[in-house]
């Protein structure tokens, strides 16, 4: 008995590499014929960190497909400048909540709304320190479609500045007011400056 366990343990060792080479072998061809329930991931232009808003910058993105590439690059154009005008919008939501919860009175409350008025203003005028950071055109010959892709970005602190300008200019902002705006700008123009 003792024999046929010693030679059934040395058959099940030389076979045991075998059966896990299978397995393994398998294992792998099965894997890279598997396909993802979302389909193929596509990388595009100006995607990742470099493109993406941080605390110096507003970052966007944008792509724009049509038969005429003046028309594509339009539409690219459009689809990133109205994605960073919603960041800085939010963004300047935020600053005035921010600074209407630490006040809690209707003065804040007042000052809040004269900020938000700001900068909806100065996102209806040109963006302040708008860049043209990237832009690529494709040309699909099969569909004869141009696809092109934009990537703009704005320096947080310009643009905190640009506000601080247009404020000054502005004729609904009183005294008092403008000193708190003043202060909440100046704040954010540390910000965006003291950190990389």
């Amino acid at each position: 008995m003792a024999q046929f366990l010693l030679t059934f343990r040395n058959w099940l060792t030389q076979h045991s590499m075998k059966i896990h080479f299978v397995y393994f072998l398998a294992a792998l061809v099965l894997s890279s014929c598997a396909s993802s329930p979302f389909g193929k991931k596509v990388s595009e232009p100006f995607s990742g960190s470099a493109y993406e808003s941080n605390n110096r910058f507003f970052r966007a993105s944008g792509k724009g497909e049509s038969s005429s590439d003046n028309i594509a690059r339009g539409k690219a154009d459009i689809e990133a400048k109205t994605y960073l005008a919603g960041q800085v919008n939010t963004t300047m939501k935020q600053v005035a909540d921010n600074y209407q919860g630490q006040t809690e009175n209707e003065k804040g409350a007042d000052v809040a709304e004269k900020f938000q008025s700001l900068a909806r203003e100065v996102m209806n005028t040109n963006l302040a320190d708008l860049r043209k950071v990237g832009e690529k055109k494709f040309y699909n010959e099969k569909e004869k479609k141009y696809t092109v892709f934009v990537a703009y970005e704005i320096k947080k602190n310009a643009m905190f500045r640009f506000m601080k300008k247009q404020a000054r200019v502005n004729q609904k902002i009183d005294e008092r007011q403008m000193a708190i705006i003043d202060q909440i700008l100046d704040e954010q123009i540390k910000n965006s400056e003291g950190e990389n």
